[in-house]
Parts: structure tokens; sequence; C-alpha cells
């Protein structure tokens, strides 16, 4: 499609040109026509470019093709009594969603030419015609009808250089979307992703649940939460770290497989791989182990990368990212066994030494961390950012998996793993723990590790622990960071750029 410069704003400031077009909106509320409902489109850009885009212009023309569509107007030319404009609307995914419409005095009528003349870039218009291919080979409308359905009262960007700035993109979602085409894409093939997983966790007997986003007691990760205030009941209330606690009740409900795709809060850092606000899909099954969970946690992320892009085979940030292969799998010591060769395996194993080193790394441990939870921050340190390819690190140490069952043959560790992508952690999920005077052990560490300073640390929730004196079967959980396999399905640097409306400091 042709991308030639067409009449643009004139040169002039935004507070300007916003006046200029409050003014002619005010000429047609005048007339009684601002702002119709009552257009209907029958027709989208993308699907007549893919039926008619390589139909000859004789075939075309022979066919009289009569077209109904609408859409966002974002170039315009005029050629004396005739004129082009491309109108732009939300087919983009499947080809290209933009159209060009041919007005003329002639066909089209001279008031509606006339009107047309004062049409801005970004008005919304509706268009009655039949298809045509213009001597440069463009699939164009020959219009017949045309009216403005709604008229902008703000510029658009610059039409060849869209929204430079990254915090005006984020802030400003719509103009991004309406400018960019690959903003649009990414978003798609999130909603592609999410459908993917979805459907897959129903054709694997999984129901989908909804649970509290308002806690009384924050459980299921370490993370700092959000606090608030219900008025009403005044009681001291928490915005989700996770859902896990309410999930695993409901599998000792009854229901064996659940899932739910939610909103979690975490009051943390904001980074390229961390918003306030961000999405997880979790899901329990009855009578499964870690083991389990790690082969469904792998078919499910492949599943959604091929449906989102086409093929498990991903290239993120100029490097190949292939989830076709099966994921290896790595113990914490190992990983740092491969990828910090040069520490000893007597110096892995030796807590003063591990607190010295840590020290050169900023990291000073709790007072209540022991050898696991130190060998966890070494690997952290130096093993985490270099698992490029998909990689299950697991059986994490007790201390730091309050709610993981216990290995039954190696004392002190647990059967869970997090799973790694470029450098940064995708996936978390063990065994559950389904000992319910355990839990209320680990829980009590929990509490006297918040007491030593931990704040990411858990609280004693006294509800959970009844569920469990109830009976929770064997179960397996896991939760995966949508929001962080989107951005590798879309080559995405940043995670605002796969949030629609992502967090940011408030406008001056």
């Amino acid at each position: 499609m042709t991308t030639e410069p067409l009449s643009a704003e004139p040169a002039q400031d935004e507070h300007s040109i916003i006046a200029e077009r409050r003014a002619k909106l005010a000429t047609i509320r005048a007339k009684g026509i601002a702002f119709p409902n009552d257009f209907r489109p029958q027709h989208k850009a993308a699907d007549l470019q893919i039926t008619y885009g390589e139909m000859e212009r004789e075939a075309l023309e022979e066919q009289h093709v009569s077209v109904v569509v609408a859409g966002r107007m974002m170039l315009k030319r005029g050629m004396g009594k005739a004129a082009f404009a491309t109108i732009q609307d939300a087919s983009g995914a499947r080809a290209d969603g933009r159209i060009q419409l041919y007005i003329t005095t002639e066909l089209t009528g001279a008031e509606s030419f006339e009107a047309f003349k004062h049409f801005d870039l970004g008005d919304i218009l509706g268009a009655e015609g039949t298809l045509f291919r213009t001597k440069t080979g463009e699939l164009s409308i020959r219009v017949s009808h045309l009216r403005l359905l709604t008229k902008s009262l703000r510029p658009l960007p610059d039409k060849f250089h869209g929204l430079s700035d990254q915090e005006t993109k984020y802030r400003q979602r719509y103009v991004d979307l309406i400018m960019n085409e690959e903003t649009r894409r990414t978003f798609k093939a999130r909603t592609a992703a999410v459908s993917s997983i979805r459907h897959f966790m129903a054709e694997h007997e999984f129901m989908e649940v909804e649970t509290p986003m308002l806690h009384t007691i924050p459980g299921g990760a370490a993370a700092k939460p959000f606090i608030t205030h219900h008025n009403a009941l005044d009681m001291q209330m928490f915005m989700r770290i996770a859902p896990e606690l309410y999930l695993k009740r409901l599998v000792v409900g009854g229901f064996d497989r659940v899932f739910e795709i939610n909103r979690n809060f975490r009051n943390e850092g904001v980074s390229p791989r961390h918003n306030p606000e961000f999405t997880m899909m979790e899901f329990y099954a009855a009578y499964v182990d870690y083991q389990w969970l790690m082969d469904f946690t792998e078919a499910v992320i492949r599943k959604a990368a091929v449906d989102a892009h086409g093929t498990a085979v991903l290239t993120y940030q100029g490097r190949e990212l292939d989830l076709s292969k099966s994921f290896q799998r790595l113990t914490i010591v190992g990983a740092i066994n491969k990828y910090a060769p040069h520490y000893t395996n007597d110096q892995l194993h030796d807590a003063e030494f591990l607190k010295a080193e840590l020290r050169k790394f900023g990291v000073k441990p709790f007072a209540t961390a022991g050898l696991g939870a130190m060998q966890l921050a070494l690997f952290e340190e130096t093993a985490e950012a270099q698992l490029w390819e998909p990689t299950y690190i697991i059986d994490y140490p007790v201390e730091v998996s309050p709610l993981a069952r216990a290995s039954d043959t190696v004392p002190g560790i647990t059967e869970r793993f997090e799973l790694f992508m470029t450098g940064r952690e995708i996936a978390n999920g063990f065994s559950e723990l389904n000992d319910a005077e355990d839990q209320a052990a680990r829980f009590h560490a929990q509490v006297a590790a918040k007491d030593a300073g931990d704040e990411e640390a858990m609280y004693y929730d006294a509800d959970y622990i009844r569920a469990l004196e109830y009976g929770l079967p064997p179960t397996g959980g896991c939760g995966i960071g949508i929001d962080r396999l989107i951005m590798l399905i879309t080559d995405s640097p940043n995670i605002r750029d796969v949030i629609l409306f992502p967090h940011l400091r408030r406008e001056d």
C-alpha cells in the first residue's frame, strides 16, 4: 500500500489544532449530525485484502464487489475534484488492516466531497462503495456514500515516526495502538497465547475458577503486599500476592484439577521485568508430583508459543530461544557448578565461605538463613542470568519453600522447581505440602523469619491449616508468569511492552 506523503496537519501548535477541530465539531453539531450511531460496517480491510488483494483489475471490475467499511483516517490526499484517503480498522493481525478510499464529486457527490475536505487525520469514517484497483495496483474502494462517524479533536503524532517516547507510549497506550502496528500485533499475540492456555487446560480436564483478590492474610508467595482497609468491616486487608492457598482449598473441597488466570499485586520494585500488578496462571492437580508438573508446564508453554507465534523456536533480542526441545533440569548446586565452575564442592557446602562470598555481591543473608538459602542466593548472583535456554532448577531448600513437600529421600530439600529462560524466572512449581502439622511448623518458621526482618516472609494462616486438616490429596501446583512469557513470544525487552496499561509515576 502506498505511503507517499499526504496532506497533514498545518504547521501550528497542538492547542491551535485542537481549537480548530473543536470549531469544526461545533459546525457539525449545529447541523445535528455529530456522532451518529446508525452506521454498521459489514467488511474488514484485512478480509478484503486477503480475498481480493491479488485479483486482476479487470476481474475485480467485472465482479462489482460492493463493500461497507469503517475505520480511522490515517492518510489523506487531494487531487482537484477527487481525493484519496486511507482508513485503518482492527483487522490488521490477519493481513493489512488498511484500505484506500477514492472520493469524487461525480460518484460521492459534491456535498460529501466538500465535507470530506474538512475531515482531519484521526477522524473515524464510514464508507460504502465498490472495490477496484488503481493504476498503481492498490486495492481501493470507489466511494458512493461517505460519513463522518467520530470527530477526532486531537492530532495524531507525526505519521512517519509515531510515538517515539517510551513513557508516552505506555501512558497513552490508545495512541500507541492507533499508530503502531507492532504494538497491535503484540497484544493480539498476548490474547492468542492466553486463549491457547485456557483451551489447553480445559482439554486436560482443569476447571477454571476465580478466587478473592482481597485477602485477610497475604499468602501463597514470598512477597511484600499492598495494604488497604475495608471500611464496612473495619479491617485491614491485603491485595492478592498469589491465589495459591485458595486454589488448594478447592482441591481439599474435591475439585481435583483447577486453574486461574489471575492478577496479582506485589508492593516491590519496578523494572523491565517487574510491574506491581501482573498476570499469572496458577494450576493445581491432585495425584501428581513435581516431575509430572515439569512435563505439563513445558507442554503448556510450548503450545502457547506455537499458537501465538506460529512456531516454538523464537528469537529474543537477536538470539534464538528454542522451546521445541526438552527443557534441561539442574539442581541449584549443579547450576553453580556449570555456570560458575571456579567454586569447589567444599566451598559450596561451607556456610561461612558462602556468607563471605555473598557479601562480595552486596548480599547480606538473614540471621535465620541456612546453607540451602545461601546456596540459592549464590546461584541467583552467579548462574541465574546465564540460563538462556529453558532450564528447570530443581530441589529447593525447605527454608525457602514453605509450601512445598519435603523430599522423602534427601533431607533439607523439597520437590520444587523454578523454570528459567533468557536469564529470568518464568514459572515456579512443586509437589504440595499436604501434611497439616508440617505446614503449621513451616508457617511458624516464616513468622520467625519475618520477626528477624524478612518483609517477604509469610504470615501464619490458621484457616489454611484447618483446611489441610480435612485432608489435601497428594497434589502438584505451578504458577506461570504470563507477562514474562509474552515478552519472550513477542520479542519484547520490557514488561511494560506487554501490559496494556503499565504503572507509571503520576504525571506532573
